[in-house]
């Protein structure tokens, strides 16, 4: 089995249902708070050990009551914490707002998250056969610079685009799979001037990488620019869409590293990532490999 890296943000998140977003200037009441551990990074890490995977963490937290509860799910599920170290900043928080119909609009306060260097990850992780995985919440140029080294350290590289910055082309370009949500993928298309019905396989065919593309409620499609395989998105209930896409993330990577084929890792990433939707919280809602695997 391969080794997941993940190089990214550790936040504790604070999650508050409300009955509409509030206008400028406006207090709304919500529903009861909670407080869970989160951060793109974390999330994904944490998906991962939950669907099999070994996985550690490299990332920063502040030295204050923060990084305990942050940390907290990802001991308990035995990811690999020896990398991460501890910033002057304050451990990242996000403030999350759910809407009636599980959507969400989320501020986040990097903090700690901004001292997170590429030379934190040391080379004895960057072994052929790892994969590693990597997000934008953290620095893009840091981001730039640890793709490179995986490079040419013989490591499969897994970007998510996510929060939606367009990072440069020539670092798309060395990443073997880009993860893009629609609103990630229109972005990243239009910064580098690509039109047409078929988006993901354009940007396939120019980046000369795999691209997977979620479409929430319509599914998921991955291509390489020539191949095109779609998944229909599984119907549930959904009152949470926090931690969705970071579970899809890190399941497929977890599937990957437990030698699925990249067909079979799509489905268990959409069962994941579907379940996760019936819950609140991002790591909290995520389910176990024997939990999201029983419908397959």
């Amino acid at each position: 089995m391969s080794r997941i890296v993940v190089f990214g943000s550790i936040n504790l998140d604070i999650i508050v249902p409300v009955p509409r977003l509030p206008v400028l200037g406006e207090t709304v009441l919500g529903q009861d708070a909670l407080i869970s551990a989160g951060g793109k990074g974390a999330n994904q890490a944490h998906a991962a050990r939950l669907a099999g995977a070994a996985v550690s963490m490299v990332g920063k937290v502040g030295a204050d009551g923060l990084a305990e509860p942050a940390l907290a799910l990802l001991t308990t599920a035995g990811v690999d914490l020896s990398h991460v170290g501890v910033s002057t900043h304050p451990t990242g928080c996000a403030t999350i707002w759910n809407g009636p119909d599980g959507s969400s609009t989320i501020v986040v306060s990097t903090g700690a998250n901004s001292d997170l260097r590429s030379d934190d990850v040391p080379d004895e992780l960057l072994e052929p056969g790892v994969i590693l995985l990597m997000q934008q919440e953290v620095s893009l140029e840091e981001n730039a610079r640890l793709i490179a080294r995986a490079r040419t350290h013989g490591v499969m590289t897994i970007l998510n685009a996510a929060p939606a910055i367009v990072p440069a082309r020539d670092v798309l370009e060395c990443v073997d799979t880009l993860v893009v949500n629609e609103i990630e993928l229109k972005m990243i298309c239009k910064a580098f001037h690509l039109s047409g019905n078929d988006l993901p396989a354009r940007l396939a065919d120019a980046l000369g990488t795999v691209v997977i593309a979620t479409y929430g409620a319509d599914g998921v499609l991955r291509t390489d620019g020539t191949d095109t395989l779609h998944i229909p998105a599984r119907p549930v209930q959904v009152v949470d869409t926090t931690g969705a896409g970071d579970t899809f993330v890190g399941v497929y990577a977890a599937s990957l590293a437990r030698g699925l084929a990249a067909d079979q890792a799509l489905e268990h990433a959409n069962a994941a990532a579907a379940l996760c939707c019936t819950r609140r919280g991002a790591q909290t809602a995520q389910a176990s490999l024997e939990e999201y695997s029983a419908g397959l």
